[in-house]
């Protein structure tokens, strides 16, 4: 899971598996593949860092050395 924020700064946990696109338009809005969509402020590259790190966290990308 990974912590996003809300527009109204409300912190909430995604689970990141499920994301199916991350748009930007000016605001981030991620897209999950159960068709729910979400608006959050970090950036897009912010996203996708927390992407790549929970992915490396439960072992689907190799930790590089």
């Amino acid at each position: 899971m990974i912590t996003l924020t809300k527009l109204n700064r409300e912190s909430m946990m995604l689970n990141a598996i499920y994301i199916e696109t991350i748009e930007s338009m000016p605001d981030t809005m991620i897209l999950l593949t159960n068709g729910k969509r979400y608006v959050v402020t970090e950036s897009v590259e912010e996203v996708k860092q927390l992407v790549t790190n929970f992915y490396r966290d439960i072992n689907v990308l190799a930790n590089p050395k």
